[in-house]
């Protein structure tokens, strides 16, 4: 059965997509911690990120990081923060999340955001891609 990643991946489910290569896809989280909150996912439907062949562990860290300087340059924040957790969704992925406090990292405060502001966060960061 796929994921729900899998599914934002083939369109079946709208997505507010940051960046995208042939192998890797970057969009924000619709549940995020904090304003720009961005998820960075294989296009290969893999349940564990170590689970993942070396090369594309390399190759979606390299991507994360590139969505991540972008973030930050987009996103008022004092960093950006990397996190890999989540039993909801046997996809690997990993969590690229602008950090202004701890509490921006606890996964336990949700930030609000409309429609147009998640549109407009999304493409603030791709611009600097």
């Amino acid at each position: 059965m796929s994921s729900i990643f899998t599914k934002i991946i083939s369109g079946e489910i709208p997505s507010y997509k940051v960046a995208e290569t042939e192998d890797f896809l970057a969009f924000l989280d619709i549940n995020p911690n904090a304003k720009g909150h961005t998820l960075c996912i294989p296009k290969k439907e893999v349940d564990k990120l170590f689970d993942l062949d070396e090369a594309s562990y390399t190759k979606l860290l390299q991507f994360s990081r590139k969505v991540a300087i972008a973030i930050e340059k987009a996103i008022e924040c004092k960093r950006v923060g990397m996190t890999v957790i989540g039993l909801e969704v046997p996809h690997a992925h990993v969590h690229l999340i602008p950090l202004n406090t701890m509490d921006n990292a606890r996964f336990i405060e949700k930030v609000k955001l409309s429609p147009e502001e998640f549109e407009a966060i999304a493409k603030a960061i791709n611009s600097y891609l």
